[in-house]
């Protein structure tokens, strides 16, 4: 190709932002070369590598934005140590449906049993399915929502929540909310009802919600939203923590009591 002829195909492709193509042009040609392939056939795999690109880079600016804590995988999580996890389920919700339909996801049960793994696995599959994911501790988010309130940003702040497809709330219960939090966390409920989708993980029951939020009331109308389109999920197992320290010999596990005759 001669010089001049190469520089103004790059400046086109610069034009129509198909930087994959331009940044290799010379080994995209080589390759169609080689396998010899149609003008059709080297147009498509043109193509397929400047959207393998886009996508990449679509997907790598999510995990940004989602803010995720730590990187987890369902390939990293042990379905066999959990029995009380439905495989099939968990990899029905990684398809990013439950998102699509605005539904809730509820993650429930003990600590260490791989309910925060659950949510951030299935949060990466949501990105790379095509959907926007923003994941936050439970105190974070509802002192974030609390100091807004006190500065007269409260609706910023719940814009800001309300506008990934999925927002991921996780350890909702460890500790109790104040009366005027969770008044502010049913607001944000509330925005995000029907619009777009939630999961939530949390270690206690949904029956113990009330004690969580410090008002039965609140949350009522908190689980009313929640529940009426939902996936919940209670993981019956023990600590993965727990079950290490044992492995290794630090800790055993309880005797049985005796019974006296």
């Amino acid at each position: 190709m001669m010089p001049d002829m190469h520089e103004h195909l790059e400046r086109m492709l610069t034009r129509l932002k198909l930087t994959a193509i331009r940044d290799h042009l010379d080994s995209l040609l080589d390759e169609a070369g080689r396998h010899e392939l149609t003008i059709r056939e080297a147009l498509t795999l043109f193509c397929e590598r400047e959207i393998a690109r886009k996508d990449q880079r679509r997907i790598d600016m999510g995990m940004g934005l989602a803010k995720f804590p730590f990187v987890r995988d369902l390939a990293g999580f042990d379905f066999d140590a959990q029995p009380s996890v439905d495989k099939a389920q968990i990899r029905e919700l990684t398809t990013g449906r439950f998102v699509a339909n605005g539904q809730a996801v509820l993650l429930l049960g003990p600590p260490g049993v791989g309910k925060s793994h659950l949510a951030v696995a299935i949060g990466r599959e949501v990105i790379v399915a095509g959907y926007g994911v923003l994941f936050a501790q439970a105190t974070t988010l509802v002192a974030s929502l609390a100091k807004a309130h006190a500065e007269n940003r409260l609706e910023e702040r719940l814009t800001h929540f309300a506008k990934p497809k999925l927002l991921i709330v996780d350890e909702l219960g460890y500790l109790p909310f104040e009366p005027d939090a969770a008044h502010l966390f049913f607001q944000l409920v509330s925005r995000r009802y029907e619009r777009g989708a939630m999961l939530v993980t949390s270690n206690r029951a949904i029956g113990e919600w009330g004690t969580v939020f410090g008002d039965p009331v609140v949350a009522t109308a908190i689980l009313d939203r929640l529940l009426h389109h939902s996936h919940v999920i209670t993981i019956r197992g023990e600590s993965y923590r727990l079950r290490e320290k044992r492995r290794s010999g630090l800790l055993q596990r309880a005797a049985p009591a005796q019974t006296s005759s």
